[in-house]
């Protein structure tokens, strides 16, 4: 069985959420210091305590994962938050991309994948094996916004349609001042500057959901299927969220889209739905995943990826929404690996994993429902006898 946690002086319960929050920031400055010092798949000893469940269980030993770039951030800080309570555990995240994360997931390499497309039915299919015959479950733990993010001086944020980003991105408008921009900024001194936009060099999660969106909300404007690797010759092209924030932050007249973690102080794309513009928030956020049904095509009642629906024109909401994954087996050949899987996950779902997360990252907390949801999935992971 898992053990509990080390003791703690306070609970989460007997502290106001503001001193929390203000107290889980300056904890995490240095405990994501020591884990970013040697990369984010890196173990962080026992340090400053951050709030955690009263019924946290612990494990000792290693648990590995990888995929999700757009995760990055969020996984650091669960690592931090995890292994500042669980002195014996140790668990490593290779940031290298959903598509490079269901691979090594599928091959065995990894105990987990972060990614920010659930898998497929072939994808499933061919993930049995080091499953041991069992399902892949789509556990959906981050819920963040997708940023277009772009580099004018003197401007700060711009109104964009659906139709006018995916004509923007399949490279048919490329300047700056042109009329269908123009026409829904009318206040900005836009430029007479070439337009560089950017995309994922590698296969992203990010990019399936960016493409998907664009495909359901601009149909007539963007003919490409969604897909994780991006569909036309690019102008521009870097790796990894942190690759494009960085490409966009240098280079004036570029634009480019990540999660929104790594928005920083960047401007930022006000979306068009239905007939108003609507800026990137996590409340805004919330509104479409709380509304969306599970995939048709799930593969078990505890498989829980959903049916995002990124052509709503419901106001108030962003549709430009990014749904990340932990990806796991139903059932593990090995007692021990079960046992870390469910034990870090149940932290991950958790209010005050959730929590965390949102004040670092800008990320939505999932609800209550889907919480419940959650730990059932996570409660009915078992070994193969």
């Amino acid at each position: 069985m898992p053990s509990k946690k080390r003791s703690r002086t306070q609970t989460r319960a007997q502290r106001p959420l503001g001193a929390y929050r203000g107290a889980a920031s300056a904890a995490l400055a240095g405990l994501l210091l020591a884990v970013t010092a040697c990369g984010s798949d890196n173990a962080v000893p026992g340090s400053e305590a951050l709030p955690v469940p009263d019924d946290l269980e612990c494990f000792s030993g290693s648990l590995s994962g990888a995929g999700s770039s757009a995760q990055e951030n969020a996984m650091t800080t669960w690592i931090a938050g995890y292994q500042s309570a669980c002195d014996g555990a140790r668990v490593y995240y290779d940031s290298i991309g959903s598509g490079g994360g269901r691979s090594q997931f599928i091959d065995g390499a990894v105990d987990f994948a972060g990614t920010d497309a659930a898998f497929t039915p072939e994808e499933n299919a061919d993930a049995m094996e080091r499953c041991n015959g069992s399902n892949t479950l789509n556990l959906p733990a981050y819920v963040v916004a997708i940023a277009v993010v772009f580099n004018l001086e003197g401007v700060d944020s711009l109104n964009l349609r659906p139709d006018t980003i995916a004509k923007i991105f399949n490279q048919e408008i490329t300047r700056w001042n042109d009329p269908e921009i123009a026409e829904s900024n009318p206040d900005a001194d836009l430029p007479d500057m070439p337009i560089t936009p950017v995309n994922r060099a590698d296969d992203s999660g990010t990019t399936e959901n960016f493409t998907r969106y664009l495909a359901e909300a601009a149909p007539d404007a963007w003919p490409h299927e969604p897909d994780g690797m991006w569909p036309i010759t690019p102008r521009e092209s870097a790796q990894g969220n942190s690759g494009i924030a960085d490409t966009v932050d240098r280079a004036e007249g570029a634009i480019g889209y990540v999660e929104m973690s790594h928005v920083h102080d960047m401007s930022t794309v006000a979306v068009g739905v239905g007939e108003e513009f609507v800026e990137i928030s996590p409340e805004a956020a919330a509104q479409v995943v709380a509304d969306s049904p599970r995939r048709e095509e799930n593969a078990s009642e505890y498989d829980l990826a959903l049916a995002l629906d990124y052509g709503t024109t419901e106001p108030g909401s962003y549709p430009l929404v990014l749904v990340s994954y932990e990806a796991v087996c139903a059932e593990y050949d090995d007692a021990r690996t079960t046992e870390r899987v469910k034990a870090f996950l149940r932290y991950v779902v958790s209010p005050e994993g959730q929590e965390l997360v949102s004040e670092e990252t800008g990320s939505t907390p999932v609800n209550e429902s889907l919480r419940e949801q959650l730990v059932e999935s996570i409660d009915a992971i078992g070994t193969t006898d």
